[in-house]
């Protein structure tokens, strides 16, 4: 269970993921070099894991391959992570209720959100340059 700040950062040492706390209370956690950070934020009643993934495309026709492709993500290779779009950024993100977040609940969305950045993202960033 999360409770505060404290708990948040007692689960991330014991996963050995190395942190960062800044200002507004956002925690940053590197996945690895050239990887884009992930953000976690203590939001009541969840604890909110955010990665921003890039642009999506102007261009009508690029966009619907890409967003074609993050649906069959959605659906078949990510479990507790889901694409999204905010605004025209696409996003990686999930939600742990904190009420019964422990660490292995957090680890596997770390590990959803590490095999999505190493695997799906490059593959991801070629429709977006090339459609598809």
């Amino acid at each position: 269970m999360i409770q505060a700040e404290s708990d948040l950062e007692g689960f991330l040492t014991r996963l050995e993921r190395p942190f960062e706390r800044l200002e507004d209370g956002t925690y940053v956690v590197s996945v690895g070099s050239g990887r884009p950070l992930v953000a976690l934020k203590l939001a009541p009643p969840v604890l909110v894991v955010r990665v921003e993934i890039g642009n999506a495309p102007a261009d009508p026709e690029r966009s619907r391959a890409l967003f074609r492709r993050l649906l069959e993500l959605n659906a078949v290779e990510l479990l507790h992570a889901a694409y999204g779009l905010e605004g025209d950024r696409i996003v990686l993100g999930a939600a742990l209720e904190l009420a019964t977040a422990d660490p292995g609940d957090l680890e596997a969305v770390l590990g959803d959100v590490d095999l999505a950045l190493a695997e799906q993202v490059p593959v991801l960033h070629e429709l977006v340059r090339h459609g598809g």
